[in-house]
């Protein structure tokens, strides 16, 4: 007898997939009795069977888990089911089990298995297959699968689906996952959706465009023609994504780019229409008429107006109306108003506006949001140089951010307050930014103290308010002060006689006190007092004796908390006062002797070869001793530097026990490779000799014979290694050959060999211009050293002659292989508005055959990367013979 069934699992029958006929008949009866048992059984069989489990009670298991290896039991045993019911054939429960596999791929696990799963799902006709399975596509899927390749044809079908949905579905999966090869494949279908009469097809294919040109440039031209139908939309999201795709392939090619160019009108009317009348109720934010869209078209405004006259004189008007109606009590409005004030400073727009958007940017510094307060510094340091004038009226506020308790704008209003430093408010500026350095955080104090100096020296009123801002640097950045700032202020003392009895008694004061904390002031103050050491007994109103000087200068050497550099600094002034103080001489000689067996090698050397200079060769003493010269300073541009720019590069020091003289001072450096022998005794040495250097060792790598590109292997490139043997200046100011067992008493020796031979005068140079494009002029001048016929020095001198600074200047150079080449640190790598830099090259060839150069030049220019190459075949052939 056929049992009775509930009521409440005749509903089941709708999942087994009775068909309606079947209910229909359900209760006739009539109907064959047989039939309704074996649709009962089927039921009840299904209804016994276990069913997976749901995606959120495995959410629930996971989060349940307290240890890691709780979390991958469960995960693994959960896999371990999913790929069993993969088996199946007919799985009823594959939707439920890709849900939870990606659930179980977002967690970091392998989900790899479940690949063709998703094309199972994708190529379902239910709405609900296909999308979980197209979500499972887009995150298991990628262009190095096999898989993706099946992919394509599925693709294909449902992008000329009837349902826009499942056409939605496809586009995104295709411009989420697109390869080269799929993308080609299927533009054209894409281009078609793009005309659809369906916005929300049109929206969606605009994006998958927008992918696919990301991958593959060269399509763009197959959607040209539907995108400029784009701007017509009234549909806000089919508008916006238009302009989304036009931006892209306004960036992309420059020939897309004017070929939009005749949209401005376009564009300039859907903003206006959003300022004055809005563009819809629901795209309303904050009272703000659909600001997205307002954003977007502001960017391809800035876009399609750079460099562009016409253009710009077009967005004029709008972008002052934008500027001055946009609320700005909501953070949604400053928005708009910061890509406005982009717009305004990229295109060429009118003086006032541009002045309209540094206020604008100036109110953001006094905003509480410091997110708009550092978007406004950083705005303002890209826009400074553009209208300096403008940017000076916010100098107060700008100041002010470096009070801000936040780091990074801290950084930013540093960066800015020296960009705005000029010869008119530099003691102003120089006051505010010396208070913030005795009250920075140790991350800024190197590099403030290193700029504060480099804007000092450009803009100085005097050298005295010059000496006494290198003197409150010393003090304020204490042990954080870079070693140019030490040589930097050991040159100005040396090259101004006048200052050195007003700067020494300061010296002094500075170095009685415990400077512990201060080592780069006691070195300069050590290397001054052992130079100018006399000046103490005659200053009026000093009143020091030679015994006090001493007992200051015994502390610093026994006192552990000094550094080594900062004890040779000690030591070699020490030994210059003993010319200076002739009665404590014997005092001075027990203090130096001592350090003959110092545990440092440096300090040992010293003592040992120092100790000399009072025995066997006392009678050199006094000639070695003496006062270093004046150093010669180079003018550039009406602004006083020792080596004709304001940039100073090396972070050597001037005088350092174990270098030579470095890049901070070029100048200096070649000075004393010029006669660096008669300097240290004193003499003139205008007219004198330049020594030529030893072979210079030749370096084989290649690397800068591919960036010149198409440089045979017959050149060489340049070498910037120092030769075995050179002549330099110690930080003590004395002779120190470095070569093998390197002593004073080799030195000495080398003096007296000098000094019987007379010097012999330089050729005089020839110049030409080899170089000349885009305002950048490069001229060489040749000269032979007469007693080193095989050596040619190279003057490079480079211009600008343009109204635009050159940053971040690079020269290179090659030669073949026959010649050897060595180039010397530049003068900078800055050249001003018509400004020049140097640059020295020696040239060594075994044979009397003409050279041939290579060279290459790289610079910034108002923001864009110059590089730039060319050969050199005309040298005059009288300097080769």
């Amino acid at each position: 007898m056929l049992s009775v069934v509930p009521t409440k699992m005749w509903p089941l029958d709708y999942d087994i997939g009775v068909l309606p006929s079947e209910q229909n008949r359900r209760f006739n009866p009539a109907f064959n009795m047989a039939a309704i048992k074996q649709v009962i059984n089927d039921a009840v069989e299904r209804v016994r069977a276990p069913s997976p489990m749901r995606l959120r009670d495995l959410i629930r298991q996971i989060r349940a888990a307290r240890t890691a290896a709780e979390e991958r039991a469960v995960i693994n045993k959960e896999c371990a089911y999913i790929r069993s019911t993969f088996r199946e054939e007919d799985s009823l429960w594959r939707c439920r089990n890709i849900a939870k596999l990606l659930y179980i791929h977002m967690l970091g696990y392998p989900a790899h298995f479940g690949q063709l799963e998703c094309l199972k799902l994708i190529a379902s006709s239910r709405f609900t297959d296909k999308r979980i399975g197209y979500l499972g596509a887009m995150l298991l899927l990628d262009e190095r699968q096999d898989v993706h390749l099946l992919i394509t044809n599925c693709l294909k079908n449902d992008l000329n689906s009837t349902t826009q949905f499942v056409v939605g579905l496809a586009l995104c999966t295709l411009g989420a996952i697109a390869s080269p090869e799929m993308s080609r494949d299927l533009a054209g279908e894409v281009e078609r959706l793009m005309k659809s009469p369906n916005a929300y097809v049109r929206k969606k294919a605009a994006l998958c465009a927008y992918r696919i040109i990301l991958k593959v440039p060269e399509l763009m031209e197959i959607f040209l023609p539907a995108t400029r139908s784009l701007l017509s939309e009234k549909n806000h999201g089919v508008l916006i994504t238009g302009v989304s795709l036009i931006t892209e392939m306004c960036e992309n090619s420059v020939d897309t780019l004017q070929h939009f160019k005749k949209l401005v009108p376009n564009l300039l009317r859907h903003l206006k229409n959003l300022i004055l009348a809005g563009y819809s109720p629901e795209h309303d934010v904050s009272g703000i008429s659909d600001p997205f869209l307002q954003v977007k078209i502001l960017r391809l405004l800035r876009i399609l107006g750079k460099n562009d006259v016409e253009a710009s004189e077009a967005m004029n008007d709008i972008l002052a109306q934008v500027a001055t109606n946009t609320e700005t009590s909501k953070n949604v409005g400053n928005t708009i108003l910061y890509e406005t004030v982009l717009s305004i400073m990229d295109i060429r727009s009118e003086s006032g506006l541009r002045v309209l958007a540094i206020n604008i940017l100036g109110r953001f510094l006094v905003n509480n949001d410091k997110n708009i307060r550092y978007v406004a510094l950083n705005t303002l340091l890209k826009t400074v140089h553009v209208d300096t004038s403008a940017v000076q009226r916010h100098r107060t506020t700008i100041l002010e951010c470096l009070k801000d308790p936040d780091v990074s704008i801290r950084r930013r209003a540093l960066e800015l307050s020296f960009a705005l430093i000029n010869s008119g408010n530099i003691r102003t500026m120089m006051k505010e930014l010396l208070n913030f350095l005795e009250r920075a955080d140790p991350e800024f104090k190197e590099m403030a103290s290193s700029r504060i100096v480099l804007a000092a020296e450009k803009h100085a009123p005097n050298i005295k308010w010059h000496l006494d801002t290198l003197l409150s640097v010393l003090v304020a950045a204490g042990n954080y002060v870079r070693d140019d700032v030490v040589s930097c202020t050991i040159q100005l003392l040396v090259a101004n006689p006048s200052q050195q009895e007003y700067m020494v008694p300061q010296l002094w004061s500075a170095l009685e006190s415990d400077s512990a904390d201060r080592q780069p002031l006691t070195q300069v103050a050590t290397w001054c007092i052992g130079e100018f050491g006399d000046l103490l007994l005659t200053t009026s109103g000093l009143k020091v004796s030679e015994a006090e000087v001493l007992a200051v200068y015994q502390r610093l050497l026994f006192s552990p908390q000094n550094t080594p550099i900062t004890k040779q600094y000690a030591l070699t002034s020490l030994t210059k006062l003993s010319t200076r103080f002739p009665t404590e001489t014997s005092k001075i000689r027990e203090l130096i002797e001592s350090f003959g067996s110092h545990v440092q090698m440096e300090l040992q050397q010293r003592g040992v070869e120092y100790g000399q200079l009072f025995g066997k060769f006392s009678h050199l003493r006094n000639a070695l001793l003496e006062r270093m010269p004046p150093l010669e300073i180079q003018k550039n541009n009406g602004n006083t530097s020792q080596n004709g720019s304001h940039e100073l590069d090396s972070e050597e020091d001037l005088i350092d026990s174990n270098s030579s003289v470095r890049n901070t001072f070029p100048q200096i450096h070649d000075k004393m490779s010029e006669n660096a022998l008669l300097v240290l005794l004193g003499g003139e040495g205008d007219n004198e000799i330049l020594e030529p250097l030893p072979k210079p060792t030749t370096d084989t790598n290649q690397d800068l014979l591919d960036l010149l590109g198409g440089l045979d292997s017959s050149y060489d490139i340049i070498s910037d290694k120092k030769p075995a043997a050179e002549i330099k200046v110690s930080n003590d100011s004395t002779l120190s050959l470095q070569n093998n067992n390197n002593n004073i008493l080799n030195a000495i020796n080398s003096v007296n060999d000098y000094l019987t031979e007379p010097p012999l005068p330089l050729v005089q140079p020839q110049e030409s211009t080899v170089y000349e494009k885009d305002g950048l002029r490069i001229d060489f001048a040749l000269q032979k050293v007469p007693d080193s016929p095989n050596t040619t020095i190279v003057n490079v001198a480079a211009y600008n002659t343009t109204s635009t600074p050159f940053t971040e200047f690079i020269f290179q150079a090659a030669v073949p292989r026959t010649f050897q080449l060595q180039l010397m640190p530049p003068s900078g790598t800055v050249i001003a508005d018509n400004g020049v830099i140097t640059q020295v090259l020696k040239v060594t060839t075994p044979n009397k055959c003409a050279l041939r150069m290579r060279i290459r030049v790289s610079y910034n220019c108002g923001g864009a990367t110059v590089t730039d190459q060319a050969e050199i075949n005309n040298f005059p052939s009288e300097i080769w013979q």
